[in-house]
């Protein structure tokens, strides 16, 4: 494979915005690695402190006292670790295949976001440094798999690896090239196309040539609803803004419209948002543009972690008259919109997003 991409810490000033490292919980073997280094020199007046496992960090992960500081320790707190699996996981919904992720946690502070609910009360941004491993794991996939022999709803041509399942790599591109790197993969894989969602626009990646073998969903909900539960995260307003210049910059851009979440006023507020959007394609945007709808699913763990740091997002996230318990594909117990009354909401939402942005394929909804 091609070599890292060259350290770049023009990074650094912009990262200040959203995070502020002061301690870094680092695995023993991050120094081993060539961008554990880099990131540690980013960071050079952090304080240092090594842990067996980014996954049990004593006095950050499973410290209740910590969620009052829940925004604190994102901004502040950064975990650097060896990833150990490099398998990737079928899918079919966003993308073909899952990779295996290059970070775990994010430092913005979605309030309805499903990764701290392994971690407890703190849920700072994980970063992982063995990226050439990442890289080799999953070229040896797309090579195994071969052309991709018929068209799906996920891609009619390329085998799709959803690259951020746990992470957001808008933001991880502060803190390390690891994302570069993904770019740069992909655009020689000749059978398969890199993919992740996102809520914060990073123009830096706009310098990245993916040559159309990276697809960005750019996460979009109404602003008055984002404005409560999209915490630390670029204003909606401005994820669209970024639609056409991402697309002229190589990128294959669609709408993840997710979470939905259902609250008094909201097929107004969509029917607002589905304006907006059209307004402001470029009819190159318009013409490759296709959306994937989702609709919120919650916990219980993590609606009692929200009550302690941001109660007020859970007045519309938290609703049990409309929401019954369902068992997900990893055996945890989650909340859902009840079956029969989320279907007829899905097909509300469709039918406003054709009316207001018509021509844009749904991938898929659910």
């Amino acid at each position: 494979m091609d070599t890292l991409a060259a350290p770049s810490h023009a990074a650094a000033p912009r990262a200040a915005s959203l995070l502020r490292i002061q301690t870094i919980y680092m695995e023993p073997a991050v120094e081993d690695y060539a961008r554990g280094r880099e990131i540690l020199a980013r960071f050079p007046d952090a304080q240092r402190i090594e842990v067996p496992s980014h996954w049990n960090i004593p006095g950050l992960h499973g410290n209740e006292g910590l969620v009052g500081e829940w925004l604190r320790t994102k901004r502040d707190v950064l975990v650097l670790g060896v990833r150990k699996s490099l398998s990737c996981r079928h899918n079919g919904r966003s993308a073909d295949w899952i990779a295996p992720g290059t970070s775990n946690g994010c430092a913005m502070a979605c309030a309805y976001c499903y990764v701290p609910r392994r971690k407890g009360y703190a849920n700072p941004v994980t970063v992982f440094v063995n990226i050439e491993q990442v890289c080799d794991a999953l070229q040896r996939h797309a090579v195994r798999l071969g052309p991709k022999p018929e068209p799906n709803q996920v891609d009619p041509v390329y085998w799709v690896y959803d690259l951020g399942e746990n992470g957001d790599l808008s933001a991880d591109a502060l803190v390390s090239d690891n994302v570069r790197d993904l770019v740069a993969l992909y655009r020689r894989i000749p059978n398969a196309k890199g993919s992740f969602a996102t809520k914060y626009v990073n123009r830096e990646l706009l310098d990245y040539d993916p040559q159309g073998k990276t697809r960005i969903r750019f996460s979009l909900m109404p602003q008055r609803t984002a404005k409560l539960v999209d915490v630390r995260t670029s204003p909606v307003a401005e994820r669209i803004a970024a639609i056409n210049d991402f697309v002229d910059a190589g990128y294959e851009v669609h709408l993840n419209f997710s979470p939905v979440i259902v609250h008094e006023g909201w097929r107004a507020d969509y029917a607002e948002l589905f304006a907006q959007v059209a307004d402001a394609l470029s009819p190159r945007a318009r013409a490759q543009i296709a959306a994937e709808v989702i609709f919120l699913t919650h916990n219980e763990a993590l609606h009692e972690v929200n009550l302690g740091w941001h109660p007020k997002a859970e007045e519309i996230l938290w609703v049990p008259r409309l929401q019954e318990t369902k068992r997900s594909e990893n055996g945890a117990d989650n909340v859902r919109y009840r079956s029969g009354t989320k279907g007829r909401m899905v097909a509300i939402f469709k039918a406003l997003l054709e009316e207001g942005l018509p021509g844009c394929a749904v991938r898929y909804a659910f």
